[in-house]
């Protein structure tokens, strides 16, 4: 699973989880302690007749479960059964049923079989149901805002421009929702699945479609089959209008689902597939193991993405169109990442929440490989280094252990520890072990646990039989222990040895142990060292150099996962960013200077270096760190800013240009933000229109049209948004809900960017616009599960909700003939307002 992100990336870390007391299975400790399900019954197939009801939102189901004792003789199954109506249980044998007696409550559904029955003695019970999800009680959380397992959207058809589409979403306990069934990620099982639909639309599920029938009054029925084990959790359902785009790997089937509007650009957005599936197959010496795969996407889907075994669902946000896939298919790390999760996640599973890490933490890391093999290095330790910063930027996740058996919720283990922190420690491990033995243990890994469950302890011992190398070590601090390395670090020269002495000191209460690159610069130029630091609070290491050292570099290669505190100077950091190879040294150069820029002439020098970098997002951090406005910057950068506005290949840079040349102000480059402005490229296109209304304000209204802040990026939103804002740009207000529902958390982070949103909150509240202020309640209550428990983000957002309301209220008496419309904006900041209390 891939979590979704509600808003922009800057509202991240904002949010706190609930603690919420809980004491489930303890395994006879005093203390929470979640272990690993305990296997009574042992599932082999499950079959499902389903048909649905659009106007209930409910789902009439028929299963036959054919299951047995996992090793001890019973004459009971325990099923988890969420919010159903339970009306008949029996024992199918061939065909004929016999009633069973059964307890169905707490969504628990117990059946009394007819025998005891021993290991490897099948039986197969057949329920009748009906599934309600909209009486399922459990809740959602940070990473899977909603948890009724079973969705209908817009089943009447009564939301214009919404699609009537019905998916799934199983993880993590959530399929049980609309079949009775073990919903353990330990419990694997066949199956099949008899959907009965309108014929106008169609069907997706796990496995192959075997049978289509045409039905009578316009409906059809698809028989899905499932031959390989998977977890119950991964079943997957999806139903809807949709365009199928057909593409293939070797004979495999890769079919893309997609909404018909976007159907001439599903190639674009999708079409990589094959060649991932091609590459991670080679990689990992194991060929994609199912039957198919095909990919669609939901509407308000309750996460980013989610890997159903050969039927991924992705929220709506994959669905991009030409302006923004010219810039980058920004949903391309998450196509990779649920693929990825057929090997890791599907083919062997995660044996619990606990180890959830043998899922997500490879997925994540996929996101790296495939970077790496397709863009090159810097571009995938760009993407590595964003993610491991949103960990080390985030305290409250530096007490979570990776394999976590003490969590709260099931849901918590869904967090940057899991993810980011996990894919950094990956990396880690691929340094440490080589290429060669990282991959072989991945495949050790697979092979050993094919269509079963995983967790660290058979990770560890996959990769120690291929290397040889006792790994005890690291997993016990990275897997089963929490934290990382917090280093700072000093050096001396002993002019008569001629020998630097660099000394490295860790301050967290626990010290590590860790092999580290550092690279010592003589004469200008660096020499590699590769030292191992012992668990202790100093290391000191000696080094041969014919004078003093120019520079010293730590973690050179970027490898380690650690927060390190260094001091510079402008001279220094050039230094860094020519002689290093590595991205990651070259952009913490780069953004070690931030502070010095138009101070110090070493400080430009480097930003001219850096604009001629080969890799694009250190151009583009260049460019936004330079200001034009200062005449000795401009003197030096200008000519050269100028050709990446016009000329750059990626699209990106050139809006990142064309916004440094904004600053001046100088309508001498009213041309290139003219033919900006009819580019392809939304950033472009949007970077120049703001570009134009910042050296001619007067154009804002004829320039209107050319506005959209729908699916803008973060760089775009803190460009356009003040201007949408300050000259209120009515076509743009529903967009611009997105950001103004957050601004009381944002404004902490970004000021600039927190003042439009409030300004835009302010305008909403005080205009007649039904749909803007429905879209800030929905947000708020998609995000709830987020926010938690805690009593100061709760009473923050009533306050904003509370001055809504006043603001729609004197409205109100301002525009009594548009009361109908008013008052419903009122009820609905009343009933946000309710919802939070």
């Amino acid at each position: 699973m891939k979590k979704a992100i509600l808003s922009i990336a800057i509202l991240g870390g904002i949010f706190f989880s609930a603690n919420v007391s809980a004491q489930t299975e303890t395994s006879g400790r005093e203390k929470v302690y979640r272990a690993t399900h305990t296997k009574v019954t042992e599932l082999k197939h499950t079959k499902l007749k389903v048909n649905f009801d659009y106007q209930k939102e409910q789902m009439n189901g028929e299963e036959w479960l054919t299951a047995a004792p996992f090793f001890y003789p019973a004459n009971e199954l325990t099923l988890d059964a969420k919010g159903m109506l339970i009306h008949e249980v029996a024992l199918d044998i061939n065909g004929k049923k016999t009633p069973l007696k059964y307890d169905y409550s707490n969504d628990i559904l117990k059946i009394t079989l007819d025998k005891t029955y021993q290991k490897n003695q099948d039986y197969t019970v057949y329920i009748k149901y009906t599934a309600r999800p909209n009486e399922v009680k459990q809740q959602g959380s940070a990473a899977i805002n909603d948890a009724k397992g079973l969705y209908f959207i817009n089943p009447q058809g009564k939301e214009t421009g919404k699609p009537t589409q019905i998916w799934t979403q199983g993880e993590t306990e959530s399929s049980s929702a609309w079949f009775p069934t073990i919903d353990k990620p330990n419990q694997k099982s066949t199956e099949e699945i008899f959907m009965t639909v309108p014929d106008k639309y169609v069907t997706l599920s796990n496995g192959i479609m075997k049978d289509s029938q045409k039905e009578a009054n316009g409906m059809r029925t698809d028989h899905w089959v499932m031959d390989k084990r998977h977890s119950t959790y991964l079943f997957f359902m999806a139903v809807g209008d949709y365009a199928i785009v057909k593409d293939k790997w070797k004979n495999i089937p890769v079919d893309y689902y997609i909404e018909k509007e976007y159907e001439p650009y599903a190639k674009q957005i999708y079409g990589n597939t094959p060649e991932m599936i091609e590459f991670f197959s080679k990689k990992m010496g194991y060929d994609y193991p199912w039957a198919k795969y095909a990919q669609i996407s939901g509407r308000d889907y309750v996460s980013g993405a989610m890997e159903n075994t050969t039927a991924t669902l992705h929220g709506s946000d994959i669905l991009q169109k030409p302006g923004q896939l010219i810039d980058e298919n920004k949903w391309e790390d998450t196509i990779a990442h649920e693929l990825f999760h057929h090997w890791f996640g599907d083919l062997v599973t995660a044996e619990s929440w606990s180890n959830l890490t043998v899922n997500e933490s490879f997925a994540n890391y996929s996101e790296y490989l495939w970077n790496e093999y397709k863009y090159g290095k810097d571009q995938a330790d760009y993407h590595q280094q964003e993610d491991v910063n949103h960990y080390i930027h985030n305290p409250s996740d530096f007490k979570k252990n990776l394999v976590r058996f003490n969590y709260d919720s099931r849901e918590d283990v869904f967090d940057l520890v899991t993810y980011q922190k996990g894919g950094g420690i990956l990396h880690m491990l691929r340094n440490y072990l080589g290429d060669d033995a990282f991959f072989a243990g991945m495949n050790d890994y697979l092979k050993t646990n094919e269509y079963q469950n995983g967790e660290a302890h058979q990770l560890r011992l996959s990769f120690e039989k291929v290397s040889g190398k006792d790994l005890n070590w690291f997993f016990n601090q990275w897997y089963f222990g929490s934290g990382h390395p917090k280093i700072n670090y000093s050096s001396t020269f002993e002019p008569v040895k001629k020998q630097v002495s660099v000394t490295i000191n860790q301050t967290q209460d626990q010290p590590f142990e860790f092999p580290l690159a550092i690279d010592v610069y003589d004469n200008g130029k660096p020499k590699r060292y590769n030292v191992w630091v012992n668990a202790e609070a100093k290391n000191t290491f000696n080094f041969d150099v014919s004078k003093n050292a120019d520079l010293i570099n730590i973690n050179a290669d970027g490898v380690l996962l650690a927060d390190i505190t260094e001091t510079k100077t402008p001279e220094q950091n050039l230094m860094q960013f020519t002689g290093s190879k590595e991205f990651k040294s070259r952009y913490n150069a780069l953004n070690a200077i931030k502070d010095q820029v138009g101070k110090n002439p070493a400080a430009t020098k480097l930003l001219a270096a850096a604009i001629k970098d080969p890799y694009f997002r250190v151009r583009m951090k260049a460019l936004e760190l330079m200001d034009l406005s200062n005449a000795d910057q401009f003197k030096a950068l200008g000519s050269d800013v100028e050709k990446l506005a016009s000329n750059d290949p990626k699209t990106l840079v050139q809006a990142s240009a064309i916004k440094a040349l904004s600053k001046t102000k100088d309508k001498k480059y009213t041309s290139i933000f003219e033919k900006g402005m009819n580019a392809v490229s939304d950033a472009v296109k949007a970077n120049s229109v703001a570009a134009i209304i910042s050296v001619d304000p007067s154009r804002i209204n004829s320039l209107a049209d050319k506005i959209n802040l729908e699916g803008a990026s973060d760089d775009l939103l803190e460009v356009l948004l003040p201007v949408v804002v300050k000259n209120k740009v009515t076509s743009q207000m529903s967009n611009i809900a997105q950001i103004a529902a957050f601004y009381p958390f944002i404004k902490f982070q970004n000021p600039e960017l927190g003042k439009a949103g409030e300004d835009g909150f302010n305008w909403i509240m005080t205009s007649d616009n039904l749909e803007a202020t429905q879209s800030i309640t929905k947000l708020l209550g998609q995000a709830k599960g987020q926010m938690g428990d805690n009593p100061q983000v709760k009473m923050m957002i009533v306050q904003m909700l509370k001055d809504g309301l006043s603001k729609k209220m004197e409205l109100l008496k301002q525009n009594p003939q548009n009361a109908a419309s008013i008052n419903k904006q009122i009820d609905e900041l009343n009933k946000a307002i309710e919802n939070f209390k």
